[in-house]
């Protein structure tokens, strides 16, 4: 028998059977619109190009793994919740190119998950993100893999609250412009996919959602910058000194970038590298793009 998973009335029933409920602790607010499910599988599928694999981080209910299950050949979903686990069972047993793993993600070894799974494949991932850790598994998607090359994902498409996906796709020089939207921006391009209402959950989480894809550059770090290191293990070490300077930037965000990087670096020799760059002495960290904070990072290392 078809389960309509977006029909709330469906969502109950499914939970008092396996005896569940919508936990606050894992961020658990069930999709009721079956149009962002489909646009959110409908954007991943378009960036994947030949490759038709898919990574799922928290598949919830199924619903939007069924959507990917309908365009992608091979799923593989990872939920923490161990309780959903059997309902998946139930809720997917029909899609038998769809596996579902119950690890937290944030704990896995992500380059071993990848390769156990999809080979020498580049997936697509996919989430619609519990709010209290949407930076986090970002940034493990980003950082845990090498900057020489580009991401082993086709794309990344994440639903996410609509203020993080302000400050991911802010401007430079705005408000918004943040560590994550540098991090980002080292690794990825960015762009807004849909507007989500609160409306659109079960229950109805207290802020608006946006789903958002980024594309991992082709050439890795050497796509933003193109002086970065060509041994590869001195390239990942210079995108981990960016990744770091990045950080301590917006570590003190009211504070001039001299004084933001005192605790890393000699005020003198931050100033001597930002004459060099063409820079103000008193600029702040949201006035680097992320090509500035390579170039930073690699006039710092030669001073």
């Amino acid at each position: 028998m078809y389960l309509d998973l977006c029909s709330p009335r469906t969502i109950k029933e499914l939970l008092d059977r396996y005896g569940l409920a919508p936990k606050k602790g894992y961020g658990q607010n069930f999709l009721t619109n079956p149009m962002v499910p489909e646009a959110i599988a409908d954007a991943a599928a378009d960036a994947s190009g030949e490759c038709k694999a898919v990574l799922e981080i928290g598949p919830g209910l199924g619903v939007l793994t069924r959507e990917l299950g309908e365009r992608f050949s091979s799923v593989v979903a990872v939920e923490i919740d161990r309780g959903l686990i059997p309902l998946l069972e139930e809720t997917l047993g029909e899609y038998e190119n769809v596996r579902v793993i119950n690890e937290d993600f944030m704990e896995t070894e992500l380059t071993e998950l990848l390769h156990e799974n999809f080979g020498d494949a580049r997936p697509a991932v996919c989430a619609n993100l519990p709010y209290y850790i949407t930076t986090p598994i970002i940034m493990k998607l980003l950082e845990d893999c090498p900057y020489s090359c580009g991401l082993p994902y086709t794309s990344i498409t994440v639903m996410v609250q609509f203020e993080v996906a302000d400050r991911i796709a802010a401007k430079q020089g705005s408000a918004d412009y943040g560590a994550i939207t540098a991090a980002v921006g080292l690794r990825c391009s960015v762009k807004k996919v849909l507007t989500v209402s609160p409306g659109s959950f079960y229950p109805p989480p207290k802020v608006t959602s946006a789903v958002i894809q980024l594309v991992p550059h082709e050439k890795g770090i050497y796509s933003v910058y193109e002086n970065a290191p060509e041994d590869r293990e001195e390239c990942e070490s210079f995108g981990r000194r960016v990744s770091e300077l990045v950080g301590a930037a917006f570590s003190m965000r009211r504070k001039t970038l001299v004084n933001a990087l005192a605790s890393v670096y000699p005020k003198e020799k931050t100033l001597t590298a930002l004459e060099s760059l063409g820079m103000r002495a008193d600029i702040r960290g949201e006035r680097l793009s992320s090509r500035d904070f390579c170039a930073l990072a690699d006039i710092l290392e030669k001073i």
